[in-house]
């Protein structure tokens, strides 16, 4: 479409939100817009409706089709709404309704409360802030159809986001998925019921806080481990966020008795004020406890994001500096000492599995093997670790899951990644380590000594707007068409096509892959063990390339140089693909 056929398109639909159903401070929003010479603004703002996606939804807030308002958040409810009354027709309906600490959060979390209650359905509303797994937790606690969660996770302070689960506590998955999106797209903001039924509006907090932290407790592996290192010395900051009101208590119920918060980060504050990003991924974010951590020769860093899902940490290397642990090392550390621990004291059962999804270190892979534990892999996306959990309920045990990014779940009573279970375990390996004499980076090396070492790297290519999501398309697109032959010098052995659900082996035989529904992700493998992952983000206008190479470590002192060639090895991996 031409600029000019684009801006007229934009304009009659942003005229059409002068109109008497839209509130006076949202018509002034979009009336400067328009009066505005610059239409970037205008465009981006209206070129397309936000859409609600299989995650729900999220965007940037403000006035327009494709943003983050009560009249997008408004629709979804409402959407669910009509979606929850078909569904269970006929009964009794119920869901919770939660937020996190962002700007317009509990007044979205209210709004909604108001739409669900005027359709007929009951509604838990949370007193506060609270973390995103004790949403889903709550959910089956009190027996709910659904429930929502008003966050945007880590994303940048001008975003908001709407996540929808299901009667299992997990976000939702077909056949629902689509059947929701489908009713939202039928609203009209005409249809919208923003005249709540305060009667249907129940409000929770400490009782439910209560019964969760105690749930959270009972996944302790070695409780004596914590009564001997009960003063290891945690530094932790919720970055702002719905931490705050959950993880310092839960360290402290499982008897942590030395820990200390960065108390500028625990004021709640959807600004971030302390943060470029509220994003435990990036070392910035850490700043701040870090340099606590010195003041105080802490043992451990921990930072839960704003919704308290995902978990980011630092820890002492062999010189005694402080370094962050990724994701995948993250999710390694955690599945590594529940299966050796669990093994250790006796408590492993024939039946337990762990999951990681598909662009998560093969490591894990490796120590499931070698200690005969099954580990299935699965879509990134926690709701997929979920499926599995529910898949095999009643009939195999759950014991720890995680991804990539940060999320780590360690309990099947929550159906979501949870960084209040994941830092009060993380903290339980910490004392075990030092019961040992050792920290959790000599953890991490001795992991890497005995099962393999890997480097794992994340490449972001950002494209926002409707030209980047066009560019994005295409380079998948060019991608399958133009499949590479040799990537970093290695020849490529195996081509997965989540799309197709196609494997290509090195012979060019094709087989099935064994997953629930396509996906838009590619997978490369290498003769030298190395792993490509290529998928566009659902939620963020990027691309993401998820890099692993393999490499050998004869002895903990031997990380250095095993990095340095792994280095070398990504250089020559990202010329190859052009990023």
């Amino acid at each position: 479409m031409e600029n000019q056929d684009l801006i007229k398109v934009v304009t009659e639909k942003a005229q059409e939100w002068l109109g008497p159903a839209f509130d006076v401070e949202t018509q002034a929003e979009v009336r400067k817009m328009l009066g505005n010479d610059d239409k970037t603004e205008l465009i981006e703002s209206f070129y397309k409706d936000l859409e609600f996606g299989t995650g729900g939804l999220r965007g940037i807030m403000g006035a327009g089709s494709n943003r983050m308002n009560i009249y997008t958040v408004g629709a979804a409810t409402q959407g669910l709404a009509n979606y929850l009354n078909k569904c269970f027709a006929g009964q009794s309906i119920s869901v919770v309704v939660g937020h996190d600490c962002r700007n317009n959060s509990r007044k979205f979390a209210e709004i909604s409360a108001d739409i669900f209650s005027a359709n007929g359905i009951k509604v838990y509303l949370f007193d506060d802030l609270r973390p995103t797994p004790e949403v889903s937790f709550a959910i089956r606690h009190l027996g709910c159809q659904s429930g929502i969660n008003i966050t945007a996770s880590h994303n940048p302070r001008e975003y908001n986001g709407y996540k929808a689960y299901w009667d299992d506590g997990a976000q939702v998955l077909a056949p629902h998925d689509t059947a929701i999106i489908d009713e939202v797209n039928k609203v009209k903001v005409a249809d919208i019921k923003f005249n709540g039924n305060k009667e249907l509006i129940q409000i929770i907090g400490e009782d439910v806080d209560k019964v969760y932290l105690e749930k959270v407790h009972s996944i302790s592996i070695d409780p004596e481990v914590i009564k001997r290192q009960k003063d290891l010395s945690i530094v932790y900051t919720p970055l702002h966020g719905a931490g705050r009101a959950l993880i310092p208590a839960s360290l402290k119920l499982w008897g942590f008795e030395n820990v200390h918060c960065v108390e500028s980060q625990m004021v709640k504050d959807g600004n971030f004020p302390t943060v470029v990003s509220p994003n435990p991924e990036n070392a910035e974010a850490l700043t701040l406890a870090i340099e606590l951590a010195k003041e105080i020769n802490a043992d451990i860093v921990m930072a839960s994001d704003p919704d308290a899902d995902r978990v980011g940490m630092a820890c002492k290397n062999d010189k005694g500096e402080w370094v962050l642990i990724n994701g995948n090392q993250t999710c390694l550390l955690f599945l590594y000492y529940i299966i050796k621990n669990r093994l250790a004291t006796g408590k492993m059962q024939p039946s337990d599995f762990v999951v990681k999804t598909i662009v998560t270190t093969e490591l894990i892979k490796a120590v499931a093997d070698k200690n005969k534990i099954e580990m299935l892999d699965c879509y990134t996306g926690f709701k997929w670790i979920a499926r599995e959990i529910r898949l095999r309920e009643g009939k195999q045990q759950y014991i720890g899951g995680g991804e990539e990014s940060y999320g780590f779940l360690a309990e099947d009573f929550v159906r979501d990644k949870d960084a209040v279970s994941a830092c009060s375990l993380l903290a339980e390996i910490c004392a075990w380590a030092k019961d040992q004499g050792k920290t959790l980076y000599d953890v991490l090396m001795g992991i890497y000594v005995e099962y393999g070492y890997s480097r794992e790297t994340t490449v972001n290519v950002v494209k926002p707007g409707k030209s980047g999501a066009e560019e994005i398309k295409a380079m998948m697109d060019n991608f399958r068409a133009n499949p590479p032959k040799e990537i970093g010098g290695s020849k490529v052995c195996i081509v997965k096509d989540y799309k197709t659900l196609e494997m290509t082996g090195a012979d060019g035989k094709v087989s099935r892959l064994d997953m629930p529904e396509p996906s838009n992700v590619l997978q490369y493998f290498t003769e030298d063990g190395t792993k490509i992952s290529v998928r566009p983000s659902g939620t963020e206008p990027k691309i993401k390339f998820y890099i692993e190479v393999k490499g050998k470590m004869g002895c903990p002192k031997c990380y250095a140089g095993a990095n340095a060639d792994a280095e070398e090895k990504v250089k020559a991996v990202r010329a190859s693909l052009g990023i």
